[in-house]
């Protein structure tokens, strides 16, 4: 039976991390994946250029049931320490917008980077290789593997969550969090398209591709960014950072002049262009397929000039405040993240590590901590990791 210090199953951002982190301090350590290749979630995230973190990292940016949960692994390692990292490695990133940083090349060199580290640190790394039940032995763990079983002192836990199962997520971790008494908060998908009902793909369908800018709420939260069309309902990075606060049954409030004052913009253009259709003053903001469905959704025939106030209020209104109601989501099939996982009341905040289950860590998405869109995971894995590897 091969004897180690520290097995970590997963062979992700977060994993890799703990890995080269434990490796560092002269622990022997085996990543364990099922998968073939070590970082594939890293090498197709941002489109193929890895959004590795974001400047503005702050706590109100991540959703937990212990909101204050995911702070000391934030501060003790920041995405200034991930930066740093990129720059020793000679890896090229810019700011894209909104904080979010991303390699100037290839997401392939965040992996390149991350397995040079597992080689130096001499860690062990297992890939194709399915793990099977793990059992306490003594003060350690037996984890059953492809390969035969493995003693370990320590086992983290860095299987991810549910998201994207066609590069073989599932829920593992959560299995081994219940198995050794600790609870999971319900999961599901999130940062995710949301999806609607045959009445509103009547309209949405012909719209498909079209794009715009706005604010996406839902309740009090909102983002300002790009919303977008498709043959199932919406997405964009509004709607996806919406989806992760949205509950089945509830609405989303889509606002398409955030910052304007379109009552008085729809008044001007009565005044001085009254011979225009309304279609065409909105089709200076917006895009004209969109522009033609809000004109005849409202009923809208008649030229600027016939408009009374109360149809420009009308007008205003629907483009400030376009309630949606949407059915569901595409799932975790294009779910970037999930929602949920171990719950963090059961973890050590400092170390990662399962009260009351000396040696058992859970690190990045298997926790209860998910983060915004545009980085913020990544940089949980990286923290979290590196909380776990400090003393694992």
């Amino acid at each position: 039976m091969e004897q180690v210090d520290v097995i970590v199953l997963g062979a992700g951002a977060a994993g890799m991390f703990a890995a080269i982190e434990a490796g560092r301090r002269g622990r022997r350590v085996f990543v364990v994946d099922h998968a073939k290749a070590a970082g594939e979630k890293i090498r197709i995230s941002g489109g193929g250029r890895c959004n590795f973190t974001n400047l503005g990292i702050a706590l109100d940016r991540f959703i937990s049931r212990n909101p204050r949960f995911a702070l000391s692994a934030l501060k003790r390692f920041t995405q200034w320490d991930f930066i740093a990292r990129m720059d020793a490695a000679g890896i090229g990133w810019h700011e894209k917008t909104l904080g979010q940083l991303f390699c100037d090349g290839s997401a392939k060199q965040v992996v390149d980077l991350l397995l040079g580290d597992i080689a130096r640190a001499g860690v062990g790394l297992w890939l194709g290789c399915t793990v099977g039940a793990i059992t306490r032995d003594g003060q350690g763990f037996v984890v059953e593997t492809a390969r035969g079983a493995v003693r370990a002192e320590s086992v983290i836990v860095a299987t991810g969550g549910k998201s994207i199962p066609k590069m073989g997520a599932s829920g593992f971790g959560y299995q081994v969090a219940e198995q050794f008494g600790l609870a999971v908060v319900e999961t599901r998908p999130g940062l995710v398209p949301l999806t609607f009902a045959a009445q509103e793909l009547d309209w949405m369908v012909p719209l498909a591709g079209v794009a715009v800018q706005g604010r996406v709420s839902v309740g009090k939260t909102g983002f300002d960014e790009a919303v977008l069309f498709t043959h199932r309902g919406l997405s964009g990075p509004a709607v996806l950072q919406a989806s992760s606060y949205w509950r089945e049954g509830e609405e989303i409030a889509v606002n398409l002049a955030p910052g304007r004052d379109v009552a008085a913009e729809l008044s001007e253009a009565k005044r001085g262009q009254g011979k225009l259709a309304l279609r065409t003053v909105l089709g200076r903001s917006l895009p004209e397929k969109l522009a033609r469905h809000i004109e005849t959704s409202l009923g809208i025939t008649a030229p600027m000039a016939e408009l009374g106030r109360g149809d420009l209020e009308r007008v205003a209104q629907a483009l400030r405040d376009w309630r949606l109601r949407p059915v569901g989501s595409e799932g975790y099939r294009t779910a970037e993240v999930t929602l949920g996982g171990v719950d963090t009341d059961g973890l050590d905040g400092r170390t990662m590590m399962a009260r009351g289950v000396p040696g058992l860590f859970f690190v990045g998405e298997v926790v209860d901590v998910t983060g915004w869109l545009g980085g913020y995971n990544f940089q949980w894995a990286w923290s979290s990791g590196w909380a776990a590897g400090q003393v694992a």
